[in-house]
């Protein structure tokens, strides 16, 4: 593990080169082992991509301090078994729902239902949740899908809007300006303030898309949410 200060109430430790799921699931068990460990002027912690940043109050306790506990959890984290789920989540890929679906295809030299297919094809690792509360960076695409991100971001993209650029593929929580390339739609809610917790997802949980079509989308969102939300497990 290698530490690096961020100001005087923080650090981050970085644990590994690249996110991968069995990295990912590692920086989720040090997290929940740290919360649960509780250390003197421990604030919280916050996972990355390849680290885990603490953040302590430096009047109670020192970045040393607290390092030396984290060691401690490490133990911890690695003797157990994270928690984690497998969900499937429901897209429509449909033109009205899907603005960027065609120049995807025709810049990745696919047509549109290969785009789809890659798309839905693979099982994906929720690497962190960052961007917006309960935003998932989901990693990895199909690499004939890898493309930057737009180069003219939009001032609103409609929740639930299904995401992709660079390695990863995302889902939109809430309605918000974004610069991904949107190829889809899901009727999922991914974050509910009023949830414990909030998020749906969370870092180390997989996520598997299957397609439906629009009269299905319409017919799940004029569900109620409680009855909607039953789809997504």
């Amino acid at each position: 593990m290698r530490y690096s200060t961020c100001g005087d109430a923080a650090f981050t430790v970085e644990l590994g080169p690249r996110a991968n799921l069995l990295l990912t699931r590692t920086i989720a068990a040090l997290h929940e082992a740290l919360r649960r460990a509780a250390p003197e002027g421990f604030v919280e912690s916050v996972p990355g991509l390849t680290s885990l940043t603490v953040i302590f109050d430096p009047d109670r306790t020192s970045a040393a301090t607290l390092q030396a506990a984290l060691e401690r959890c490490r133990d911890t984290a690695l003797a157990s078994s994270p928690t984690s789920r497998e969900w499937h989540l429901p897209v429509c890929y449909a033109a009205e729902v899907a603005p960027d679906l065609a120049e995807v295809a025709r810049a990745c030299n696919l047509s549109e239902a290969q785009v789809i297919a890659a798309h839905a094809s693979r099982s994906y690792t929720v690497y962190l949740l960052g961007f917006s509360p309960g935003f998932p960076y989901l990693g990895d695409i199909d690499e004939r899908l890898v493309l930057p991100r737009r180069t003219e971001p939009r001032p609103r993209i409609a929740a639930g809007s299904v995401a992709i650029a660079t390695q990863y593929t995302a889902v939109y929580p809430q309605a918000t300006a974004g610069g991904w390339h949107i190829i889809g739609r899901t009727p999922v809610t991914l974050f509910d303030a009023a949830a414990s917790p909030p998020a749906l997802l969370a870092p180390g949980d997989t996520v598997r898309f299957y397609a439906i079509d629009a009269s299905e989308l319409a017919r799940i969102e004029a569900q109620d949410a409680s009855d909607r939300d039953r789809l997504r497990a």
